[in-house]
């Protein structure tokens, strides 16, 4: 038994000497102490902050509990909807309908006024930037990524063949492979404490833009790249100045960064907000680009090209009606709706109901149901309120 014990203990001397040969010794301590991700990881990260505007106010409220419980009960019956989202480790639920906020639950010691992290909801915020700033003219979606990143067709000139709108929709080509820690792509593009060189450095191409969809975490980071690189500032910044102040946000939040050496914003997973401002973003959508009060902060054509089925990777072969347009997911349901969402591990979610009015923000610490039983749940419950609801107060 002791000459087991000190043959496993030089296994695992030598597997750490390897390891701390081949990564950055921050990469190697985070993968071996923080271990798998969880929302607690925004307070380890550092972070940039990103401030309301001065003045902003917080939606209108319209408390309407008994008709949400009724909605909630429709879907999950002999439930109760506070000890339910308890269970399921919700930390914020947040629904609105026709831009008021018509029901607010926080469980599990969270509070109204703490943030919460997004993981991959980031994306969508990402997308919703890179649109923005193709908009003004900073950029255009059709445009090879080596234009802004030229460093990336010097390494392998097959990069020059996937455009802005191809890393969007997660169909470059570029390889990903998942393994878990340490060696997997996902815990790189997570843990890595220079992301900027990780993406510049570790990318690499797999197969043929366009001819495939795969979910990948190293498009975030080029994205990511190219804006900065296209504003000449950083990527928090810029979602302070053109999304975050002009849409309205009442509280402040941050995006974490990868190290406060390299300082680039996670681009992959890192918002931190309040419930209700993440429901803010949603209602921002549902309302085709306009703030409350009638400013105009995104285009219809920008929200539709972010959301719309239209030329999106079709996925009705994992889930019925499943679409994934641009960072942002959606489903087809003729049952309960169409709907598009932005989604996050341990369901962090930002759902949008068009044709009920309705935002549903959920974020959690853990995942509870599947996605699709979330989502049917949100669906379902966005139905429920539509039915007779009247418009929004003037």
């Amino acid at each position: 038994m002791k000459r087991l014990a000190l043959a496993a203990l030089l296994l695992m001397v030598l597997a750490l000497a390897w390891s701390l040969a081949v990564y950055p010794a921050q990469y190697v301590f985070r993968t071996l102490a923080w271990g798998e991700s969880d929302v607690d990881d925004r307070l380890r990260f550092p972070a940039r902050e990103l401030l309301a505007r001065p003045g902003a106010v917080e939606l209108p409220a319209d408390a309407q509990p008994a008709r949400v419980r009724a909605a909630f009960a429709a879907a999950v019956q002999g439930e109760d909807l506070d000890a339910w989202m308890a269970a399921q480790q919700t930390l914020g639920f947040v629904v609105l309908q026709h831009g008021r906020v018509i029901y607010e639950g926080y469980y599990n010691g969270h509070g109204r006024d703490e943030r919460a992290t997004s993981f991959s909801a980031a994306k969508s915020v990402l997308a919703t930037l890179v649109a923005a700033a193709a908009e003004d003219g900073l950029l255009d979606l059709d445009e090879p990524v080596t234009r802004r990143v030229p460093e990336l067709g010097r390494r392998d000139p097959r990069f020059a063949r996937f455009t802005l709108r191809h890393l969007l929709g997660m169909r470059t080509g570029i390889r990903y492979v998942e393994t878990g820690l340490p060696h997997g792509d996902d815990a790189k593009t997570y843990y890595w404490p220079d992301l900027r060189a990780l993406a510049l450095d570790q990318s690499r191409i797999d197969g043929e833009p366009g001819t495939g969809w795969l979910y990948n975490n190293y498009h975030p980071l080029l994205l990511g790249l190219v804006l900065e690189r296209a504003t000449g500032m950083p990527v928090a910044k810029y979602l302070e100045q053109r999304l975050w102040q002009p849409a309205g946000m009442a509280a402040a939040a941050s995006w974490s960064l990868d190290s406060e050496a390299a300082g680039f914003e996670k681009m992959e997973s890192g918002v931190n907000a309040r419930t209700l401002d993440f429901a803010r973003l949603g209602q921002l959508m549902l309302a085709r680009g306009t703030a409350e009060g009638g400013r105009r902060v995104l285009s219809e054509r920008t929200v539709r090209l972010l959301t719309s089925p239209e030329g999106a990777a079709d996925l009705s072969a994992r889930q019925p009606g499943l679409y994934y347009q641009l960072f942002w997911w959606g489903r087809r349901d003729p049952r309960w709706g169409d709907a598009f969402y932005a989604l996050g591990k341990y369901g962090q979610f930002i759902f949008v109901s068009p044709d009920n009015g309705v935002v549903i923000a959920r974020n959690g610490r853990e995942q509870g149901p599947p996605t699709a039983q979330w989502t049917a749940l949100f669906a379902r419950m966005a139905h429920e309120l539509g039915r007779g609801s009247a418009p929004a107060r003037p």
